[in-house]
């Protein structure tokens, strides 16, 4: 059976159990705070769980797209030693959101393992929560009498709080669980060892395939537990896994999985895969075909490789992929990208994002690729420095700071400065190198740390979103909860009725005030959280139910819902001048301008910046009225022609923003016609990734200030020149200062011809050798030239220049070519640069150094003197 098949099994049988089958949400997640991922199939049903959504079914199927690499949940560093972690996964599941419960799930898992997928029942093992006496909780005995009616009791496993209590987080919907285990191991096997001891004790062959979890407890911030108002079923199948056993394979990367991008790789490599789990050349294979999966489907959903967040993650999993086939699969030119055409075969049918965006992800990884190769490169000339001058110090351990640094600030791989150490014979500060990463994660936890509270529930009403229409109104809080940061202490309320927009879709959140007759707050910013409009201020109101009202900062409203519009503007206008390949891939819309970043392969021209600046104008003036459709049918909206995101999660019924031609799916504020915009103007445009291309533009306010700003100059300038033709005077100024420098340069050779006849005498004899130190001021590539014109007619010297051009402390140093083997002008210049408090290096045969202590000079030409 292939896993396409296996898949497809898996939602046929839970569709004919009245499940609604639903497509994979996004990897990425752009508007959650608390994970930059999905880790699991559950993550896309929070809101449900949480009640602050209504499910579009009771019961609904899916195969879910999974990343651990950060967190509570990450498998990175065991991905290519084992068989069975990965970073990217599938997660197969079912839910029922207060329909179902423990019979039905366990009823119908038995059923589909059993009958549909007919695995051996003698292969299987269960496990229960054996219940936790800390948190009065009691065993589930439910769990245990309906298995019994499917596997004898000796199968059944009591399982701890950590293996048989499953959460979200440290907060929020949680309960126990029941795990399946698969016994994969030869009749042998099993009759030395039982599986019953292997369970949950990593065993590659005794595996957990299905986690069925019992959800009916809510997890506070406290720690303590409270009932849900509803119970719920959360199932999640490790698709991998389950291809492993239906496939009969000792390990996943034998599966048809993963099998056809191993194939490649050993086609790319000339190396070939053997699956022994100590072989570097095959766990680096592993991590390629891995990694090449996780790192695809985050480009496809919309997230590029960045120094920061999400993006960090993508390139550090990237990169961890490329430092592996580097290193033991001897690949030193990009080849990584080449596989993205066989895992769009493999998975385009399921997941058509892979089909859309091939190109685009194929084309960011290429361009990672060569940038990190020149990375590594460039990190083993700095790790060859850093080896000699540890061998030279008469050491044998690297020091930890400058290996950590070579690490965190150039990105070359811990590991390599490690695996060549060794091979000189030396160690690196293995103690020293950990503290400095607990350093810098402790740095980071710090930065993003903050202590939230639980949420004080003074109303249990719904909140309304009145943005779209009012700036200001009546409103109260509903809910508040204290958070504790690094700022200090501040509040997060929610509104009953809230004009203030939360941060999504690229906007930025409103800001504005809360007050009565007689208090005032200022609203810092505000988010949205688990489907709750969410503001901050720094203080709770003493009457923290009285009636207040509530005022957005009018002024950055109107620029930034005036820079909203115009992305759309600029988007279409993108579209018609470089082509319909172009997609947005992120934007950012603040009150001051905006960034817009699109996928595209060259820079733009002047001639195509000018026209799409024009065409969104043209469009501006046009006074064309916002069509908004608030809650429209996902279908009844693209029949409209909006376009959708690769990367966004819509629902069922989404808002339409149409302005003429124009037509986009958004949540965001928008201006009532385009002349409100005024006026639109491309400040810059920039690579931001390999094929995204980014705009940085200003419009309204911004942009008039822009062209005032411009007239403004225009006079100094013209009142400097004393003319109001400033292209000529410029001309004339270009052509005098012309005339000038060659006069310069004329008078700086006639004097460095002075020079050399003047020096020619000057040399000194020493030991049969002779010696030239000389002061001056002129430019470095006077001296460059006299020295190598005396180094040419003096042979046995050594000529030393020290010039203070430009109030700057220079030293040339030159060694004639027979006796570069006595002296060596690099270590020379080093030693003399520390009287000018500078640095510098060169050959044996020539070297500069220049510095910032022009007082050093005279001690530097003594020191000379002595050489």
């Amino acid at each position: 059976m292939t896993s396409q098949e296996i898949r497809q099994q898996f939602l046929d049988f839970f569709k004919s159990k009245e499940h609604l089958i639903v497509p994979s949400a996004p990897i990425v997640l752009k508007d959650d705070p608390t994970l930059m991922f999905s880790n699991s199939g559950m993550t896309q049903f929070k809101d449900y769980f949480l009640g602050y959504k209504e499910p579009k079914s009771s019961r609904i199927a899916d195969t879910q797209k999974c990343l651990r690499v950060s967190g509570k949940h990450n498998d990175l560093d065991d991905v290519g030693r084992d068989t069975y972690h990965h970073t990217m996964f599938e997660m197969l599941g079912n839910w029922s959101f207060g329909d179902y419960f423990k019979k039905e799930a366990i009823t119908w898992a038995w059923e589909l393992l059993t009958e549909v997928y007919k695995i051996p029942k003698e292969n299987l093992y269960v496990t229960i929560f054996e219940g936790d006496e800390k948190e009065s909780l009691e065993r589930d005995n439910e769990a245990y009498d309906l298995w019994k009616q499917f596997i004898s009791e000796d199968r059944i496993i009591n399982g701890n709080k950590k293996d048989n209590f499953w959460e979200m987080g440290a907060s929020g919907p949680c309960g126990p669980c029941s795990e399946i285990h698969v016994d994969l191991r030869s009749a042998e096997e099993k009759a030395k060892v039982s599986g019953l001891d292997l369970v949950n004790n990593d065993h590659p062959q005794v595996v957990e395939i299905w986690n069925l979890v019992f959800m009916q407890f809510n997890r506070k911030a406290d720690g303590t537990l409270e009932n849900l108002p509803a119970k719920h079923i959360d199932t999640g199948m490790g698709f991998e896994r389950l291809c492993m056993a239906l496939q009969q394979k000792e390990s996943n990367y034998d599966t048809d999985v993963f099998t056809p991008l191993i194939a490649k790789v050993e086609e790319l490599s000339g190396k070939k895969y053997t699956g022994i789990l100590t072989d570097e050349k095959d766990i680096a294979i592993r991590v390629v075909v891995d990694h090449i999966r996780a790192v695809s489907f985050a480009i496809a959903d919309g997230q590029l490789p960045s120094n920061g967040g999400a993006g960090y993650v993508i390139r550090r999993i990237l990169r961890r992929g490329i430092s592996y086939a580097y290193r033991f699969l001897d690949r030193k030119e990009p080849f990584l990208f080449e596989l993205v055409a066989v895992l769009q075969n493999q998975m385009g049918k399921f997941f058509p994002e892979l089909e859309k965006q091939g190109n685009l992800v194929a084309e960011v990884i290429k361009s990672e690729e060569e940038s990190f190769l020149k990375t590594i490169e460039n990190g083993l000339l700095r790790v060859e420095k850093l080896i000699q001058q540890t061998i030279t110090d008469g050491k044998k351990v690297l020091p930890s700071e400058e290996v950590f640094e070579l690490y965190d600030t150039y990105g070359f791989p811990d590991d390599l400065t490690r695996i060549i150490a060794e091979e000189k014979g030396l160690t690196i500060d293995e103690t020293g190198f950990e503290a400095e990463m607990t350093k810098q994660k402790q740095r980071s936890k710090k930065d993003s740390a903050a202590k939230v509270y639980d949420w004080v529930i003074l109303e249990e009403k719904p909140e309304t979103f009145v943005g779209y229409d009012q700036l200001e109104t009546e409103t109260y809080i509903t809910r508040y909860r204290k958070i504790e940061n690094k700022d200090g202490e501040f509040y997060q309320i929610v509104l009953s009725n809230s004009p203030f927009y939360p941060e999504g879709g690229g906007q930025v959140g409103d800001k504005g005030v809360i007050e009565n007759a007689t208090e005032s707050f200022e609203v810092l910013e505000t988010k949205k959280e688990n489907g709750l409009i969410i503001s901050l201020i720094n203080a709770l109101p003493k009457d923290a139910g009285a009636v207040f009202y509530a005022k957005v900062n009018a002024a950055d409203r109107r620029n930034s819902q005036a820079n909203h519009s115009v992305t759309h503007l600029l988007h279409e206008a993108l579209r018609d001048v470089l082509g319909t390949h172009v997609e947005q891939k992120g934007s950012y819309v603040g009150p001051d301008y905006l960034r817009f970043d699109f996928s595209h392969f060259s820079k733009m021209t002047e001639e195509e910046l000018t026209l799409v600046e024009s065409k969104v104008n043209a469009k501006i003036k046009e006074n064309l009225a916002l069509q908004e459709f608030r809650n429209i049918p996902i279908k009844e909206a693209l029949e409209k022609g909006a376009m959708a995101l690769f990367g966004e999660k819509y629902g069922d019924n989404v808002r339409l923003i149409q302005f003429g031609t124009s037509k986009e799916l958004c949540g965001g504020t928008h201006v009532k016609s385009t002349s409100e915009i005024g006026h639109f103007k491309i400040v810059s445009e920039s690579s931001a990734a390999a094929g995204i291309r980014r705009i940085e533009a200003i419009s309204g306010d911004k942009s008039e200030e822009y062209f005032k700003n411009l007239e403004t100059q225009f006079t100094e300038v013209s009142q400097l020149l004393k003319s109001k033709d400033l292209i000529k005077s410029i001309e004339k100024l270009l052509e005098e200062n012309s005339v000038l420098k060659a006069e310069i340069e004329l008078f700086k050779k006639e004097k460095a011809k002075d020079e050399i006849q003047n020096w020619k005498n000057d040399f000194e004899e020493k030991n049969g050798k002779k010696l030239l130190v000389k002061k001056t001021s002129l430019d470095a590539a006077s001296i460059k030239d006299i020295v190598f014109q005396l180094k040419k007619e003096n042979s046995n010297s050594v000529i030393i220049i020290i010039s203070d051009a430009g109030d700057k402390p220079m030293i040339t140093v030159g060694v004639s070519t027979d006796l570069e083997s006595t002296y060596h002008a690099g270590n020379i210049v080093k030693e003399l640069a520390k009287e000018i408090q500078g640095g510098g290096g060169g050959n044996p045969g020539f070297a500069t150094a220049g510095g910032k202590n022009l007082k050093g000079i005279e001690n530097a030409y003594q020191k000379a003197l002595e050489i």
